[in-house]
Formats: C-alpha cells, sequence, structure tokens
C-alpha cells in the first residue's frame, strides 16, 4: 500500500504543485493603483507632449484669450449702448415737456395777444377825432387782497389817433390811517416809469404796514414836471 503511494507520487498522475507568495491583500491592492497611476501619468505626459508638438495648445490658448477680448468688448459696447439709450430717452422726455411748456405758452401768448387786440379796437373806437388831450387815466381800481395787502390798477390810454410816444411816469398814494392817526403811503422806490404810444395797463401789490386802514387811493399821470391827468378812487 505505501509502495503504491509512493508510486503515484513519481508518476504523472501525481497532483501539481503551485508555489505562491504570501502577499497580503491590502499591499496588492496597493500595487495595483500605484501601477494603475503610473500608466495614468506616462497616458497624459504623452497626450500633452503630443498637443505641445502639433502645436494644438498653444492655439487653443490664444483662441481662448481672443474669445475673453471679444467678450469683454462686446461687455463695454452695450454698456456704451445703454448708457446713450438712457441719456437719449432722458433728452427726448426733457424735449417734449418743453415742447408742450412752449406750445402753453405759445396759446397763452396768442390769447393775451387776441385780448390786446380787442382792447386796443375798443378805445380806438372811443378816441375822439382830432383831439389834441393828453394821456389820461380812464380806469383807477383797488382791492384788499388781505389786512396787509392791497392790489391796484391803472389804466392809462392817449385820446388821440396816431399819438406820438407819452414818456413820463406814475405816481400812487394811499391815505388813511394807522393806530387812529393820519396816514399816507406813496409807491415803494417812488414813483413808476410809464412809456407808451396808444394805452398802458399798470398794476401792482401795496404791502400794508400793521393797523393801517386804506380809505382813498390817489393816482397821476405826470410828463416832465406837468402833472397831466389825476384820479382818487375810494375804499
Amino acid at each position: 500500500m505505501k509502495f503504491r503511494l509512493f508510486r503515484r507520487r513519481l508518476t504523472l498522475s501525481s497532483p501539481r504543485m503551485v508555489v505562491r507568495n504570501a502577499l497580503p491583500w491590502p499591499l496588492r491592492w496597493i500595487a495595483g493603483a500605484v501601477v494603475l497611476g503610473f500608466s495614468a501619468a506616462i497616458a497624459l505626459w504623452a497626450f500633452e507632449f503630443g498637443k505641445g508638438i502639433t502645436g494644438l495648445d498653444t492655439d487653443a490658448k490664444d483662441e481662448l484669450n481672443l474669445l475673453r477680448q471679444e467678450v469683454i468688448s462686446l461687455h463695454s459696447d452695450r454698456d456704451k449702448a445703454q448708457s446713450i439709450a438712457n441719456t437719449s430717452g432722458s433728452l427726448m422726455t426733457a424735449e417734449k415737456a418743453a415742447q408742450e411748456k412752449m406750445m402753453s405758452q405759445i396759446k397763452q401768448l396768442e390769447l393775451d395777444n387776441s385780448s390786446l387786440r380787442d382792447d386796443l379796437g375798443f378805445f380806438e373806437k372811443l378816441l375822439p377825432a382830432g383831439s389834441a388831450e393828453v394821456a389820461s387815466i380812464r380806469s383807477l381800481q383797488a382791492e384788499s387782497l388781505s389786512a396787509s395787502q392791497l392790489k391796484w390798477q391803472v389804466l392809462v390810454i392817449q385820446p388821440v389817433k396816431s399819438a406820438q410816444g407819452f414818456n413820463g411816469k406814475l405816481d400812487l398814494t394811499l391815505s388813511g390811517t394807522q393806530g387812529g392817526k393820519s396816514w399816507t403811503m406813496s409807491l415803494p422806490g417812488g414813483s413808476q416809469v410809464l412809456q407808451f404810444k396808444q394805452y398802458r395797463r399798470v398794476e401792482g401789490v401795496f404791502d400794508l404796514p400793521p393797523q393801517a386802514v386804506v380809505k382813498t387811493m390817489t393816482a397821476k399821470v405826470i410828463e416832465g414836471s406837468a402833472v397831466r391827468s389825476v384820479q382818487t378812487f375810494k375804499l
């Protein structure tokens, strides 16, 4: 029996013997990772080396820089265009407002001109032909705006057709009482210059002192040293 076993071991039918190194599996994984990393590094180096030889890498960087510059330029152009558009919008709005204001002023001037023409036609009809009368006060009015303000209006005309220009002054005097005592007041700054050809309407506001009570207002049209017309208005 022992001889048979010994002979079986010596013949070809005997079991194969395998010699293995006793290397732990963690080391095997580490070794595999090192090999793979080394292989990847070699492949990357070969790829970069190939791009450097063919010039692809340089062209790509140049193209990228060019694209970045174009993007910056486009952003700058867009900002400039937006700024111009905003400025244009503001200018158009301001111009539109100015045009509307101008149109309103033109309409008001047309109305005033029409009113003045009507007044002139009316006064011309009242003028006697061939009269030698000089400038005269045709209307004197006053109204109280408040306890400290009095509004006045004077209409002066030359009742002569094709009259020469009048160059004189208008003098106004208020009379009344202040604190129970007699009181008078003239135009602030003295007489007002009065220049016109056919007629002139003059108006203004008196600022009254405290406790002043106005009873009469007297207007005088003066040419040189001569008083041409006088009129008194009672309040």
